[in-house]
């Protein structure tokens, strides 16, 4: 593995970033969740009592949504685990949308009941994102482990879609759905209309719970299949093949660069866990890129913590030389926070990823995966 050696020089991204405010926030309102999904980097058993001690509570949830809206957020999605498991779910989300946030929910649908319904007709979020784990049975209950959810979901789905609730659907291309993705895609469709994606890469887990990355990597597709499944969604292999000078560069990604975050988390938005962590992202996770908003304010988690971790860079050469210059860059899954997650390193190649970029340039330059 190579090792992780990281370097700071001037900060001169924070020149840059004190003239701009957190336009976006997502809440992870609780890492736990009815479901045990096989390829899940995040969800905790419902009934993980530590975890639910460590929740924010509403008081902090207040303050820390208070000074966000002061510093120019307008937007919140709500995520989990399962968020609607927060008994104070609509004491929170009431108390958000008198923040004047606009608001989306991200959730598995199976708690769905009258007293949601009531909340989101009166209150509509500006989105309500569901995923399809299958169209079957037996298919989504292999991905999510647990007996009468298939039915659960259904019977939320129908509640938000039949009293006019904004639904998005989307999917995980997982190895356990994958004879199942079309039917997926078609039922998403058929369902919202306007809007459908799927994502099939699969990120490892935050807690590096040994066990369930083998359970995650297990799930995942081939370079091959992957391309195949991009190959035939004419959405998405338009959108490759009409913006590939995007995504292929003819000249070095970032020459003579060494800075390790050049992705947008932490320019516009941030992430905030269940138990008042803040991020630049939802995957960042590695030592000395959190700050804890029990110990400190948001504003100076802004201001001052985010220009250093952005300032963060780089003195391992092979990462230099091959991943920061790569021309396939655009295509590639690569980030210091999956870097982590996959290697222990910001820094290190994925081979996963990088063999997924290869097949993609390939399909871009040849119509064929390489």
């Amino acid at each position: 593995m190579v090792s992780q050696r990281l370097v700071k020089n001037a900060p001169l991204w924070s020149k840059m970033h004190e003239k701009k405010a957190p336009f976006f926030f997502s809440y992870e309102m609780t890492a736990r969740c009815n479901n045990n999904c096989r390829h899940c980097y995040l969800n905790l058993p419902a009934s993980d009592l530590r975890t639910a001690a460590s929740e924010l509570s509403v008081e902090e949830i207040d303050r820390i949504s208070t000074e966000a809206a002061e510093l120019g957020a307008v937007w919140c999605t709500l995520t989990g685990g399962e968020p609607l498991l927060r008994r104070d779910f609509e004491e929170i989300y009431l108390l958000l949308k008198r923040k004047g946030l606009l608001l989306a929910v991200f959730s598995n649908a199976t708690l769905i009941d009258e007293s949601h319904v009531r909340l989101f007709k009166k209150y509509p979020p500006r989105n309500f994102e569901v995923t399809v784990y299958g169209v079957t049975e037996e298919t989504y209950e292999s991905v999510t482990r647990r007996r009468g959810s298939y039915y659960e979901f259904h019977r939320g789905l129908d509640l938000l879609l039949t009293n006019c609730i904004p639904v998005t659907l989307k999917a995980m291309a997982l190895r356990s759905n994958l004879h199942e993705h079309e039917a997926i895609a078609e039922f998403c469709r058929t369902q919202t209309r306007d809007f459908y994606r799927y994502d099939p890469m699969l990120n490892l887990r935050l807690d590096g719970n040994h066990e369930r990355n083998k359970e995650i990597i297990s799930e995942r597709l081939t370079r091959e299949e992957i391309i195949e499944l991009e190959r035939a969604d004419p959405d998405r292999y338009g959108e490759l093949t009409r913006d590939c000078d995007t995504f292929l560069s003819r000249e070095p990604a970032h020459l003579d660069c060494d800075h390790l975050f050049h992705c947008h988390p932490g320019t516009a938005g941030f992430d905030l866990t269940h138990d008042g962590k803040f991020r630049l992202c939802s995957s960042v996770t590695a030592p000395g890129t959190t700050f804890d908003l029990r110990k400190g304010s948001l504003k100076e988690a802004w201001t001052e913590f985010v220009p250093r971790v952005r300032d963060m860079r780089s003195a391992n050469s092979e990462y230099l030389e091959n991943c920061r210059n790569c021309e396939m860059i655009n295509l590639c899954s690569w980030c210091p926070a999956n870097a982590y997650l996959e290697t222990g390193a910001l820094d290190s190649r994925i081979d996963y990823f990088c063999q997924v970029a290869h097949a993609r340039a390939g399909l871009l330059k040849t119509g064929r995966s390489e």
